[in-house]
C-alpha cells in the first residue's frame, strides 16, 4: 500500500469515527428532547446553543482550524440534533403576514425548524401560548418613536407567560409597486398612518401631490397595491416577496433611527448568558418616596435600570404599576438579593422572566 491510499483508508477510519461520534450525539439530543417535553419544558434553548458555538469556534482556533468555517459546519450539527430532537416548533405573532412582526419573528427563529402562523390580535398571541396551540408567541413591546404598545404590558401582568427572548428590528419603510410600474405610474400610496408619516418628507420631495390612502396595516396596504392599478405602498420587502410585488424604493422613512422591539413570549424564560435583561411588574404604596426607596434595591448593587414606565392599575383607578428592565439575570447573585429587597417594598412583583439581550 503506497502513502496514497494509506492516508485514504485513514481519512475513511476517521469518516467513519465523525459519523458515529454524530449519531452519538443525535441520540443523546434526542434524550434531552424527551426529559423537556416530559418536564414541559422548552424545547430549544437558543442561548446554550450559542455558547456550545462559542466554546467550539474557540477551540477550533486552538486546534489551528478556521474559526469561522468551523462555526458554520458546527450549526449544521446543532440543526441536525434539532431535527431529532422534534418535529417542528410552533410560532405564533401578531399579524398580519408580511408585517414587521413576521419578519422579527423569521429573524430570531431563523435557525429553528419552525413552523409560523398569524394571529389577529396581541390577546390572541398570548392565549395561543397559554393553552399550548404554540411553542412561542412574538409580539411588539415598543417603538422607538412612538412609545409602548399598552395591550403587550397589561398582558404580561395577566397571562402568566415568561419573556424568553427579545429581538430589535431597524424599521426600513420600502415603496412597493407592481412590476411594470415606475414612479412616474403612482396616483395614490397606501399604507399604515404611521407609516405615512413617518416617510413624509420622501412623499412630499418625491410625489407630491399624490392621494394617500390609510390601512389597518402596511402588509394590508401591500395586498392593496396588488389589486390596483395607480396604487403604491409603504410596507416591508417581506410583503412585497409576498404579494409579487417590486420595492421600487427602499429606506424611504425620514428617521433612520426608528426601532421597535418585541418580545418572545413562553411558558419559561431563560437560562442566564452573562448578557441578559430581567423585565419586572410591581406597584407600590401610594406614598411619598415610595418608588424611589423601591428602586434603590437595584441602584445601591449598581444594577442598570433601563427602563420603566407606568401603567394604570386595570382593577384600580387611580392607581398605577411599573414595568422595569434591568440589566442582569433573576439568578445572578446581586440581581437576586434586589429581587428579594424589591419584593420588600413593592406590592404584587411579578418577574416576567430573565432572557438574552438583543444584540
Amino acid at each position: 500500500m503506497d502513502e496514497r491510499e494509506r492516508i485514504r483508508k485513514r481519512i475513511d477510519e476517521v469518516d467513519q469515527e465523525i459519523l458515529s461520534a454524530l449519531s452519538e450525539r443525535a441520540s443523546l439530543a434526542k434524550q434531552i428532547g424527551d426529559y423537556k417535553k416530559k418536564m414541559q419544558l422548552p424545547i430549544v434553548d437558543v442561548a446554550r446553543e450559542q455558547r456550545i458555538l462559542e466554546r467550539i469556534v474557540e477551540e477550533a482556533g486552538k486546534k489551528g482550524l478556521p474559526k469561522d468555517k468551523t462555526g458554520r459546519v458546527y450549526r449544521e450539527i446543532i440543526n441536525l440534533c434539532r431535527s431529532v430532537q422534534m418535529t417542528e416548533t410552533k410560532v405564533v405573532f401578531l399579524g398580519p403576514r408580511g408585517t414587521f412582526c413576521e419578519q422579527a419573528t423569521k429573524e430570531y427563529f431563523n435557525d429553528v425548524n419552525a413552523v409560523f402562523d398569524e394571529r389577529p390580535s396581541v390577546a390572541d398571541v398570548f392565549r395561543s401560548v397559554k393553552v399550548r396551540e404554540a411553542d412561542y408567541g412574538v409580539v411588539p413591546i415598543e417603538n422607538s418613536n412612538e412609545g409602548s404598545v399598552p395591550a403587550t404590558l397589561d398582558l404580561l401582568g395577566e397571562s402568566g407567560l415568561m419573556i424568553s427572548g427579545e429581538v430589535i428590528l431597524r424599521i426600513v419603510h420600502n415603496l412597493i409597486v407592481k412590476p411594470d410600474m415606475e414612479l412616474d405610474d403612482i396616483s395614490e400610496v397606501a399604507s399604515h398612518p404611521q407609516a405615512l408619516a413617518q416617510c413624509g418628507q420622501y412623499l412630499e420631495e418625491n410625489l407630491p401631490g399624490v392621494r394617500h390612502a390609510e390601512t389597518r396595516s402596511t402588509a394590508a396596504a401591500v395586498k392593496l397595491a396588488s389589486e390596483r392599478d395607480g396604487v403604491a405602498a409603504i410596507g416591508t420587502e417581506l410583503a412585497a416577496q409576498l404579494y409579487g410585488m417590486k420595492v421600487l424604493a427602499s429606506g424611504i422613512e425620514d428617521n433612520r433611527e426608528n426601532h421597535t422591539r418585541f418580545f418572545v413570549l413562553g411558558l419559561n424564560d431563560r437560562e442566564p448568558t452573562a448578557r441578559d435583561r430581567t423585565s419586572v411588574l410591581f406597584s407600590v404604596k401610594h406614598s411619598p418616596g415610595s418608588l424611589a426607596q423601591a428602586l434603590e434595591a437595584l441602584s445601591r448593587r449598581m444594577i442598570n435600570l433601563s427602563k420603566i414606565e407606568s401603567r394604570p392599575a386595570r382593577d384600580k383607578p387611580w392607581e398605577y404599576v411599573f414595568f422595569c428592565d434591568f440589566e442582569g439575570h433573576r439568578k445572578d447573585a446581586n440581581c437576586q438579593e434586589a429581587l428579594k429587597e424589591l419584593e420588600k417594598e413593592t406590592i404584587d412583583l411579578k418577574i416576567l422572566g430573565s432572557y438574552p439581550r438583543a444584540q
